[in-house]
């Protein structure tokens, strides 16, 4: 077999496991995991592993760690040092140790109980930090414990590299190799901190002034590339030097130019990576030891999360936030495939070690997003013995909130909220915020602002907020589920309490106003309507005009804008809901509705509102019912996605 022939069917399981897992709206990398394992010699035998594959993939793990060297930032490691240096190392550290006692409890070598407890100690960065972001819970506090942790997980991927990859050689000098490679590990890291700067910046300045674009993405490759290759001459390895390579061009400028350019090599290269790792995955050995994998997956998923709740209560975190972050923390991640391919590439492990410690991986990182979306019940149904720790807060809100009336709650003090808080303020209007971000708090706090620090979908908060004494409530966040919540339970103890909702988007508006929300704010709405006042005043027109039409428009709530053009993907969310859109059919040649006059279509049937008949340049408002479409002419509709789908179906292949 040519070696080109496993490169391209790579290639093609790839683009068609991209499309299927953008079609069922799951992780892409869980997808090539799973693809690789069914394409791969464990099942189908599609695809060989050869060398050919093997370099890719391990390109892919190059690629990888210079991403992470890329958001490698020294300032946001100082500011989290307490979380990354003590909450971090402390897991790392107990996990490892735990997993490598229970291995050799059970006969296995130390050096394989090494590796596996390397692979099982990280956890998803990619899954945890995605997932936290889509919930709003980066700025939490159980957020930040998750993100230290997870910051302390990767830097500690690339000592582990070392290690492994230096007890790999000689033991009789283990002591001397580990000297050695720790006085290379600081070279590199003088060389980073010291030289790198002072060479990489003017080396990149003089490439962006030749403002060729290629060259600029030739050199990424160059300094990527190059550097791996130097510290694996250096007898290193390709992964840390892609990692310096990273860190270094993180402190230029060029950063995100950088990172934009590199991200097709870098998801593309990692896909195939990941295809590479499910492909070692072997049918016969997962019956045979489907056992032990359960066991491994349950050692995993039990004692990382025993583990990241002992070590966050020792450092003095709260019950629940220590309980939440132990939940999300609690799987495999994407570098432990990383270190179980280095450990069977130099012998410290075998094969079926392997074969088992990567299923136990990619099954608890498939159950991760369950974890992690019931944490927080699991908090507020078996945390309410965890008074004693609110209580003081609570009382403290209940004290500063004691003589408020007829104020306005404002949920959420991020720009938009404090936007708001300014301009009441300028008026002499009371208000009261909650935030869930405890560093903005402190440091509103400090300013002299009214904020506590509050989860608002609980309603022992709100009501310390003053919730039946305040005069309206405005929530400022820009997610759904958060909104819709909080909206519930400020519903369900005062109904008639008027309270101002932002959205993102017009679909999710609509359904907060039947959630009971008196004004829903549409971002996208609302910048339309900015947009087109400036653009109506430099025209000339005068401003209380515009005032008035734009008053016009928020007053008939956005109805003027509530039938849009859509794009594929807005088509495929639209599906199932009430809302409406326009869309345009042009009848090409061979259309069915060519010949037939308006009242032989069912516009009616279908519920279509029909706006107008574009033909050429001259648009027919109001088509009367003997109109003859013709070829090109262009049908203007209003209607619920399927329904348009229906007519247009009808409009171009006569189907019923």
């Amino acid at each position: 077999m040519h070696a080109l022939d496993s490169v391209v069917m790579l290639l093609a399981v790839a683009v068609l496991t991209v499309i299927v897992c953008r079609r069922l709206h799951i992780p892409t990398m869980l997808g090539y995991l799973i693809v690789g394992f069914i394409a791969g010699p464990g099942v189908l035998h599609i695809i060989s592993q050869t060398e050919a594959t093997d370099f890719v993939g391990e390109i892919g793990i190059v690629f990888l760690m210079f991403s992470i060297g890329l958001e490698f930032s020294l300032p946001k490691l100082r500011a989290m040092k307490s979380l990354v240096f003590g909450l971090g190392t402390m897991q790392v550290v107990f996990t490892m140790l735990l997993i490598i006692g229970i291995g050799l409890i059970l006969k296995m070598p130390f050096l394989a109980a090494l590796a596996l407890a390397g692979a099982m100690t990280v956890s998803s960065t990619a899954i945890v930090s995605k997932m936290m972001a889509g919930r709003g819970e980066l700025g939490t506090h159980h957020g930040q414990m998750a993100m230290g942790v997870l910051l302390m997980q990767d830097i500690a991927v690339v000592p582990l590299m070392i290690l492994m990859h230096t007890l790999a050689g000689d033991t009789s000098t283990l002591w001397e190799d580990l000297g050695f490679a720790l006085l290379k590990m600081t070279v590199v890291l003088f060389v980073l901190l010291y030289l790198g700067e002072k060479l990489m910046r003017p080396w990149f300045n003089l490439i962006a002034k030749l403002e060729q674009s290629e060259l600029f993405m030739l050199n990424v490759l160059l300094v990527t590339l190059g550097v791996a290759y130097l510290t694996e001459l250096a007898g290193l390895s390709l992964a840390l030097g892609a990692f310096v390579a990273g860190m270094l061009i993180a402190e230029t400028q060029y950063r995100f130019q950088v990172e934009d350019d590199i991200r097709p090599f870098r998801d593309t290269l990692l896909g195939f990576f990941f295809i590479t790792v499910g492909m070692k995955l072997d049918l016969a050995v997962l019956f045979d030891n489907y056992i032990q994998i359960l066991s491994f997956l349950a050692v995993l998923i039990v004692l990382k999360a025993f583990v990241v709740y002992i070590v966050s209560r020792m450092s003095q975190h709260k019950r629940t936030d220590s309980f939440q972050a132990a939940f999300y923390l609690a799987q495999g991640g994407e570098f432990g495939f990383v270190l179980l391919a280095l450990a069977l590439k130099d012998e410290l492990i075998h094969i079926e070690t392997v074969q088992i410690g990567t299923a136990a991986i990619l099954l608890s990182m498939l159950i991760a997003p369950v974890l992690i979306s019931i944490a927080p019940w699991l908090v507020n149904r078996f945390g309410k013995k965890s008074w004693d720790e609110k209580s003081l807060d609570l009382h403290q809100m209940l004290v500063e909130n004691m003589s408020k009336s007829d104020h306005v709650i404002i949920v959420g003090f991020g720009r938009t909220g404090q936007t708001v808080a300014r301009m009441l303020k300028t008026e002499g209007i009371n208000y009261y915020a909650l935030d869930n971000n405890a560093e903005r708090v402190q440091s509103a706090r400090l300013a002299g602002e009214p904020i506590a620090f509050g989860d608002a979908k609980r309603k022992d908060i709100l009501l310390a907020a003053g919730l039946n004494r305040a005069h309206m409530v405005i929530l400022t966040s820009h997610l759904f589920k958060e909104n819709e919540h909080i909206l519930s339970v400020i519903m369900a103890e005062r109904p008639t309490l008027p309270v101002i909702v932002r959205s993102n988007s017009d679909d999710n508006a609509r359904i907060l106003g039947e959630k009971g929300a008196s004004g829903v704010i549409s971002d996208e709405q609302e910048t339309g309507l900015v947009l087109a006042s400036e653009v109506m005043l430099h025209y000339g027109m005068p401003f209380y005009r515009v005032y008035n039409i734009i008053r016009g428009v928020r007053q008939d709530k956005y109805g003027m804008l509530k039938d849009i053009y859509l794009g594929d993907d807005e088509k495929a969310a639209a599906q199932g809901n009430k809302s409406i859109y326009r869309d345009s059919i042009q009848l090409t040649k061979g259309a069915f509705a060519i010949g037939h006059d308006m009242r032989s279509l069912p516009f009616t049937q279908f519920k279509i509102q029909l706006i107008g008949i574009r033909r050429g340049t001259k648009l027919i408002k109001k088509p009367e019912a003997e109109l003859v479409l013709q070829e090109n002419d262009v049908v203007l509709v209003i209607g619920l996605p399927a329904n348009v789908e229906r007519l247009k179906q009808v409009l171009l292949g006569g189907e019923q």
